[in-house]
Parts: C-alpha cells; sequence; structure tokens
C-alpha cells in the first residue's frame, strides 16, 4: 500500500494530512491521487459518498493550484449547498500550510453581492452550485478561462436535480485543453453522456462494484403491514438505544407525520424537507451534525449532500421507486470503513421492487423479525445498567446529598431498591410493551390466498378436523378476514392455528379453526374487549336440516344474550348462529 509521504506531497500538505489524522490512504484516495499527480488523463471515479472522495481529488488540487497567480485554477462543481460548504471547508484544512490559497464557495440562499465582492478580489478555487454559479458567469463575476481542472462530484445527485442543461453550459465556458474528473456512485446513461462529449480518454477507476452500496453495509427488511410501519419504525428505535440514523420518506406530508409522531413520542427526532426554509433547515443540521438529534426524517431531495459522518442506520420508511437512489441511502451509513445498518420497512406490494433493488446492488436483503415487546425492555435495561457501569463518580455536589440519601433508603434492601429504579427509568418501555400486542409479519409465500394473508396453515396444509366458530363481528365493524387474522395472531403468538373458510356477514362471521385449537381459542378471546366492546365467540353447531336464507343451519335458541348493546335484529341474528 503506497502511503501518503510517496505520493509527492509538500511538506505543508503532509503536515495537514497528519493534523487530520490520516493514517493511510482509502482505497479511492490510493487510486486516484497517483494518477491526478502522475498523468494527464481526465478521471472517472465511481464510488460511494463516504470514501474519502473530497481528499482524493482534493489534496493533488491543493498541491496543483499556485497561490501566486491571481486568478480562479479549478473549478468544483456539487449538487447542494451543504456539500459545497463541506468541500470548501475541507480544502481549506487541506491548504493551511500552504499559503494563502483563496477558496470560494458559491451557492444559492446566500447573498450573491458578497460572492461577487470575493471572486472581484481573486479567488483561486471555486467551489459552487450549478445554478448559482450560471448566475455568476451571467452577471461575468466568475470568469473561468484560466480554469485548468474541473470536478463533477456527485455527479449522478446533480442530474437527478435536473442539473444537466447547467452543466453543459458551464463546460462550454471552460478552455478545451482544462482536465476533467468525474466522480459519482452510480454510472448512469446521462453520465456516460456527459463522458462521451466532454472527456478525453478518461481513465476509470470504480470502487467496489458499479452501481452497488458500500461494502460493509448490511442490508435487511421488515415485512410489516402498511398500517404498522410506523409501530415497527418505533420498535426498531427502541430496539437500538444508540441509533444515529436516517429515515428516508416518500413526500414532504408523510416526513412531517412521522416526525411529528417520533417527537410526541420522546424520540429525539426532526423533519428535513423542501418545505423548509433555509435557515430552519440549517438550524435542524446542526442539531443533527451535533448528534442533538438521534433520528433525522428525511426526503430524498432534501437529504442530497448532505455528509454526516458515524451514522448507525439508514431506514428506509418507502422504499425509493428507482432503485439506484437506494445506493445513495444506503451509502450514507458504513463510511471510513465503519459498519453500517440499511433497513427497509416492505409491505408485501413492495417486494418486487426490494428484488429489483437486490438485483441493482448484486446484494440479498435479509429478513428480519420485529423485535417483540420482551426484546426491546431486555434491550433498553441492559443499556441502561452498561451506562451506569461506566458512569464517573466522585462528584463533590453529589457527595453531600448521599448521607440523607441512604438514610431514606435504609428501608429498602437491595433487590427492592433495584425493582423500583427500574420500573420508574422504564415505566415508558413498560407500559408501552409490557402488556402490549406484538407484531406479526404477513407471510408472503406462495401457500394460497388465505396463507399468504394470515401466515397460518390453511385446509390445503392441515389434515385434521376443522370446528366452524360464530364471532360477533362483521364487515359494518369494518371486520374482515385481515382483522380476524390480526386478532388472532396477536393473542395466540406462537400457535401455529389452522384456518379455514370465513364467511363474512354484515353484523357477524363464520370460520373455521383446527377442531384441536377451538376450544382454547374460545376460552381466549370470548368476553375480551375489542372494538370497544366485548366479543362473543362459540361454537356454531349445525342442529337442524332446515336452511335459512344465508344457508346456513339454524342452531337453537340461546335464552340470554351477553350483548346487551346491540340492536334487537342483531340479537335475534346471533341467537339462530351460535350456542
Amino acid at each position: 500500500m503506497i502511503q501518503f509521504e510517496e505520493m509527492g506531497f509538500t511538506p505543508g500538505i503532509l503536515k495537514s494530512i497528519k493534523e487530520l489524522g490520516f493514517e493511510y490512504p482509502m482505497p479511492v484516495q490510493e487510486k486516484v491521487i497517483p494518477l491526478m499527480l502522475g498523468t494527464e488523463n481526465d478521471i472517472i471515479a465511481l464510488a460511494q459518498t463516504g470514501t474519502g472522495k473530497t481528499a482524493a481529488f482534493g489534496l493533488p488540487l491543493v498541491l496543483s493550484t499556485d497561490p501566486e497567480m491571481n486568478s480562479t485554477q479549478a473549478l468544483i462543481l456539487c449538487p447542494t449547498r451543504e456539500l459545497c460548504i463541506q468541500i470548501t471547508g475541507d480544502l481549506a484544512d487541506y491548504s493551511k500550510h500552504t499559503g494563502n490559497l483563496r477558496i470560494l464557495a458559491v451557492y444559492g440562499g446566500s447573498s450573491i453581492e458578497n460572492q461577487i465582492r470575493e471572486l472581484k478580489k481573486g479567488v483561486h478555487i471555486i467551489v459552487a452550485t450549478p445554478g448559482r454559479l450560471i448566475d455568476l458567469i451571467g452577471r461575468r463575476a466568475a470568469r473561468l478561462n484560466n480554469v485548468h481542472t474541473v470536478v463533477l462530484d456527485e455527479a449522478d445527485e446533480m442530474l437527478n436535480m435536473g442539473f444537466l442543461d447547467s452543466i453543459n453550459e458551464i463546460l462550454e465556458e471552460v478552455p478545451e485543453g482544462r482536465r476533467t474528473l468525474l466522480f459519482s456512485a452510480t454510472m448512469s446513461p446521462e453520465i456516460g453522456s456527459i463522458a462521451r462529449k466532454y472527456m478525453n480518454n478518461p481513465s476509470e477507476i470504480t470502487i467496489g462494484t458499479k452501481n452497488s452500496s458500500a461494502e460493509n453495509v448490511s442490508h435487511n427488511y421488515y415485512l410489516v403491514h402498511a398500517r404498522d410501519k410506523y409501530k415497527v419504525l418505533k420498535r426498531i428505535a427502541d430496539f437500538e438505544p444508540d441509533i444515529y440514523g436516517i429515515v428516508f420518506c416518500r413526500t414532504r406530508k408523510e416526513t412531517q407525520e412521522v416526525a411529528s409522531n417520533l417527537i410526541n413520542d420522546g424520540y429525539d427526532a426532526d423533519a428535513l424537507h423542501g418545505e423548509l426554509s433555509q435557515s430552519q433547515r440549517d438550524a435542524v443540521m446542526q442539531k443533527f451534525r451535533q448528534k442533538n438529534l438521534q433520528i433525522l426524517v428525511a426526503t430524498d431531495v432534501a437529504a442530497r449532500g448532505l455528509d454526516v459522518d458515524d451514522l448507525t442506520h439508514v431506514i428506509n420508511y418507502s422504499l425509493p421507486d428507482d432503485p439506484e437512489i437506494y445506493t445513495h441511502r444506503s451509502g450514507r451509513t458504513g463510511r471510513a470503513g465503519k459498519t453500517g445498518i440499511s433497513i427497509a420497512l416492505v409491505h408485501l406490494r413492495e417486494k418486487n421492487n426490494l428484488t429489483r433493488i437486490e438485483r441493482l446492488i448484486k446484494k440479498n436483503f435479509k429478513s428480519l423479525p420485529i423485535p417483540t415487546g420482551t426484546e426491546i425492555c431486555g434491550k433498553q435495561l441492559f443499556n441502561w445498567v452498561g451506562k451506569i457501569e461506566n458512569v464517573t463518580t466522585g462528584h463533590k455536589e453529589i457527595e453531600k446529598y448521599i448521607p440523607e440519601i441512604k438514610q431514606r433508603f435504609e428501608n429498602l434492601d437491595r433487590e427492592e431498591l433495584l425493582r423500583r429504579v427500574v420500573t420508574l427509568e422504564f415505566e415508558r418501555f413498560l407500559d408501552d410493551y409490557r402488556l402490549g400486542e406484538d407484531l406479526i409479519a404477513p407471510v408472503p409465500e406462495k401457500a394460497g390466498r388465505d396463507e399468504a394473508r394470515t401466515g397460518k396453515r390453511s385446509r390445503d396444509h392441515f389434515e385434521g378436523d376443522y370446528t366452524r366458530l360464530f364471532i360477533n363481528r362483521g364487515k359494518s365493524d369494518g371486520f374482515y378476514p385481515e382483522q380476524l387474522i390480526d386478532l388472532i395472531n396477536q393473542n395466540t403468538r406462537g400457535a401455529q392455528i389452522p384456518i379455514g373458510k370465513i364467511d363474512l356477514m354484515k353484523d357477524f362471521s363464520f370460520f373455521e379453526v383446527g377442531s384441536d385449537h377451538a376450544d382454547m381459542l374460545i376460552r381466549t378471546l370470548h368476553n375480551r374487549q375489542y372494538m370497544d366492546s366485548r366479543l362473543v365467540l362459540q361454537k356454531a353447531q349445525e342442529k337442524s336440516d332446515k336452511k335459512d336464507r344465508t344457508g346456513e343451519f339454524r342452531g337453537k335458541r340461546s335464552s340470554k344474550h351477553p350483548e346487551k348493546r346491540r340492536s334487537d335484529k342483531r340479537q335475534k341474528t346471533e341467537r339462530h348462529y351460535f350456542n
């Protein structure tokens, strides 16, 4: 492995590299830097965000720019204000010990007059978003006739944002003999078109696999009912106490709703979307970068160019329509040699979309079980215990209170004190999960319509007898097979109950279950509160050969009925159909 000291950098640049803590070149730096310093070739580098691209082109640019020449010699184009500011800051760090190198960031949302004044003083390197640079060129403030190097950073993102015409216009302004470097996470046809038009026999470097996500990112998914997405997101956040991640949503409305729900439920979260003003956006990003927020909920457009280190998770609340966007999302974690986790919340209709992404990144997603309430409580408890083990003690301000605290606790033994402290600390989790329902994922296998919907074995897979049951819920209650299966799953966790034919009526329903499970199910569900009233669940036995207009055999009439609040019509119907 070649070292920075062997690459030909000046002592001043090597001093900056050491101060920044760079111990050895990352793969993209190891390949790009020697090409930039040793050849005149144009370069296409395909690498994910966060792999060290800025240093790969930034360090050689600092070396090759002459601070004595009062003109713009290098131009870096990038998609967003945030990335523009970040690159400018990095270049300033690289050039700290190399003389008076002037670097200017130009972007929309900031005073164009101030940028024009700085350009008139003379700037060696311009870092710009395409739209603002076009404005400055039109005002004859940005002069690019002495530019010898152009860098297109995150070129695929710029094209996704509609900057193709602006890029073409800018590249027409720079001298034909300039050198062009193109950095991108994916190689799309549009990028190929730019390369053919503006680059001269470029050297191509690929870090990892083309159009693939970061190698040190694990790809996982939870199969969920669409209505349960937020509940599952909440469980993920609770199951990962140290989460520091981005949740990607499809729309601004969804982004704001998810963020508001998280905030209301007590999480350190906020939203990032296009309806925020620049000052609001900056405030949110500052909180997130300082880790005052654990979860940032964002749209793809709002998160473009967002550069944050140490993300533990990227969560796809909604999968993107374009599989390549997934590679950008997942590439925001697992940076700088660290591991990261990418999670997708997928309902059955999105399975095909997941398959397309797997083909693009050439990796299989791992299906994860939804964390149970018991697992979450245990994870949170032991995370808290670990913090207690590692806390620093001995503060003088606390010591003076210890004697009185000991006195007040002297009637409690150690175990009782622990129980009370744990109960107080975990009251929310215990309330949420100890007695709460566990979420059951739908089963996507093609084992018949009912089994795909229910996750239980259907009649085709069950060779035993069935018992027909009556339940006092029907279509008028919004009670359909999905609600019936969820009711059974939530109250018989772990039991594989065979379910046969389901007949839905207006005010009640019949369904078949394996006979060995019928009595247990009745004991479990009969008289349980559900949908704001009490369930009636009993066997519907065939007592007569006479059929009524529904085609069902009438049962014997019951002299008493437990549902006092039901209509007379409904009570009469129920008496016909259960014992």
